[in-house]
């Protein structure tokens, strides 16, 4: 029920939560991992439609790429960063679906919803994800990147780019 909702952000992003009491908490634990360090490539996770993703779906692909990339390469071996925030409040108007519903229930009268998730909206062609890594991981990389694009909804692009040793992560 909730990818089906909340996969095309319609409208203003709702983004005030001092006005919200109860606002949900981001489930993402980290935005960065592994060591800084000059690295020879920058493998990039790219959407390739306007879509907008949950909080869940961006740490459950942050977790995915993350674990089959630490398995290979070891936590020093590479460097992550997450390049999106979910700032959007996603509400929902649950419906009471039992007996005699119909006298209690206001249907869609005054309708605001109750604070549920937070997501992301993401432009097309817009960066999700990058691994900063060096030549004999840059295939794993990919790999994870791969196994990672399945959380997401809509459709992903992978992109390497060589990356200069005077720049940093």
């Amino acid at each position: 029920m909730h990818g089906a909702n909340y996969r095309v952000g319609k409208g203003q992003p709702f983004c005030r939560k001092e006005f919200i009491k109860g606002n949900p908490q981001i489930k993402i634990a980290k935005f960065q991992g592994g060591k800084r360090a000059n690295y020879d490539y920058c493998v990039q996770l790219l959407i390739n439609e306007k879509v907008q993703i949950r909080h869940m779906a961006i740490e459950s692909c942050r977790l995915a790429a993350n674990k089959l990339l630490e398995q290979t390469t070891g936590e020093t071996g590479y460097f992550s960063r997450l390049r999106i925030y979910p700032h959007v409040l996603l509400r929902e108007n649950k419906m009471v679906a039992t007996a005699g519903a119909d006298r209690i229930s206001e249907g869609m009268r005054r309708a605001w919803g109750k604070a549920t998730s937070l997501g992301a909206r993401v432009a097309r062609g817009q960066c999700i994800m990058e691994f900063y890594v060096n030549a004999p991981h840059l295939e794993k990389a990919k790999k994870a990147l791969s196994s990672a694009c399945v959380k997401i909804p809509g459709t992903a692009t992978i992109k390497v780019i060589p990356w200069d040793q005077k720049m940093s992560p």
